[in-house]
């Protein structure tokens, strides 16, 4: 019956309800119990679950299990209000107005970019050479490629036109080609000396300085006709198929490079500069004296072509001699280490070779000197044997002859 009191007891104390002013516990059998302060009533464990007692009278926010409780009730509650949201709709749209990404673009280009100065040269260098390469894709091909041109032109080529008889379709053809070739002679000295450069830059030459009076004047009486790129093209394909119905026709094939260069040289040599009248002749006409003049003048521009390209030369092989110095001097050492490991090479063969020979000898002399050592060894043997066989009489005399006296 004691030990049932006891434990009634206890239930009943674990089960009071605590005040919520400083009085401290309720009043129990009419007694008013002292006021205790700074006292916290503890905590209902059996009462917090049912939430009769009020949060901040039994929060107790130093005991671990109340905290792990306390997150495991707001991890619950966030999953709860989760799972209550509605489910996402992707069904939207954007409109924007017309030329917002071209405006967004200059926007950002103008205020956010800064092009380089270099990057700014370097393309109008290039949209200035691309010009340059389309002008020089209009010009003649003897201004494309700075070939030699005449600094006067020879109108007297021509044929005049009222003459008996009259000029055959041929003839008439060739005279067109002949004026439409001395109208571009005219073009090119006005506008394309022989001096300048297709790229712009001016210098001297045979055809510098001439007379653009005479040019304009005769471009103004045959004016000087500019074609398109389509007509320039029909007019090459046109050619092109002419050159193959002659080439059929007249049986003629493929012309080699060799070929070419020689049917050059032939031609070339028939002909014949003159330094003192500026002109070209055949070399049966020249004189003794045109030709030493001439092959002086060629034998000038030689020596200057070979002067011009020495100093060129030199210049080049200075400014490789700055740059490459380092590598020239490391690779004369490596060379120098190379000649001296090819000497030990050649050395090391050549005594290797010799001990070849040597052995080669050796093994050859081997077998001769075994036999002539088992000869000596026999020999021996038998100067051995014959001795003993005389040292033994000798031995048997000596006992006999003791044996009688």
């Amino acid at each position: 019956r004691a030990l049932c009191e006891k434990i009634n007891s206890c239930i009943r104390i674990s089960s009071r309800t605590p005040s919520h002013g400083p009085e401290g516990l309720t009043p129990r059998g009419g007694l008013t119990p002292k006021p205790v302060v700074g006292t916290t009533p503890g905590r209902t464990p059996l009462r917090d679950k049912l939430n009769i007692n009020p949060e901040e009278g039994m929060a107790d926010y130093s005991d671990p299990s109340y905290v792990k409780q306390m997150e495991r009730e707001s991890r619950e509650h966030l999953r709860l209000g989760l799972m209550a949201l509605p489910a996402p709709k992707n069904d939207f749209e954007i409109v924007l107005p017309e030329n917002a990404e071209k405006e967004l673009e200059e926007h950002e280009v103008d205020e956010a970019f800064v092009e380089d100065s270099a990057d700014i040269d370097a393309r109008k260098q290039a949209l200035r050479e691309a010009e340059r390469a389309k002008e020089l894709k209009r010009m003649h091909k003897a201004v494309q490629k700075n070939l030699p041109r005449p600094s006067e032109v020879n109108e007297t080529i021509l044929r005049p036109l009222n003459v008996e008889p009259p000029l055959t379709d041929l003839q008439k053809s060739e005279e067109l080609i002949k004026k439409e070739m001395i109208t571009m002679l005219h073009f090119d000295l006005l506008h394309h000396p022989f001096g300048e450069q297709p790229s712009g830059k001016k210098g001297k030459g045979p055809g510098f300085g001439s007379n653009n009076a005479e040019h304009m004047a005769y471009l103004e009486q045959n004016p000087y006709e500019k074609f398109s790129k389509e007509e320039l093209k029909k007019a090459q394909d046109l050619l092109a198929q002419e050159m193959e119905v002659v080439k059929q026709g007249m049986g003629h094939g493929e012309l080699s490079s060799e070929a070419y260069n020689q049917v050059w040289e032939e031609c070339y040599s028939q002909v014949l500069y003159l330094p003192g009248q500026s002109r070209y002749t055949r070399a049966n006409l020249a004189s003794k004296k045109d030709r030493i003049e001439s092959l002086e003048k060629r034998l000038e521009i030689n020596r200057g072509h070979m002067t011009t390209e020495a100093k060129r030369a030199a210049k080049m092989e200075k400014k490789l001699k700055i740059l490459l110095g380092g590598y020239q001097s490391r690779a004369m050492g490596l060379i120098k280490q190379l000649n001296d490991l090819w000497d030990q090479i050649e050395q090391a063969h050549l005594e290797l070779r010799t001990f070849e020979e040597l052995k080669k000898h050796e093994d050859a002399a081997i077998p001769r000197r075994l036999e002539c050592l088992k000869e000596d060894v026999q020999r021996q043997q038998e100067r051995e044997k014959e001795l003993q066989q005389r040292f033994a009489d000798f031995m048997l005399d000596k006992e006999t002859f003791q044996a009688k006296y």
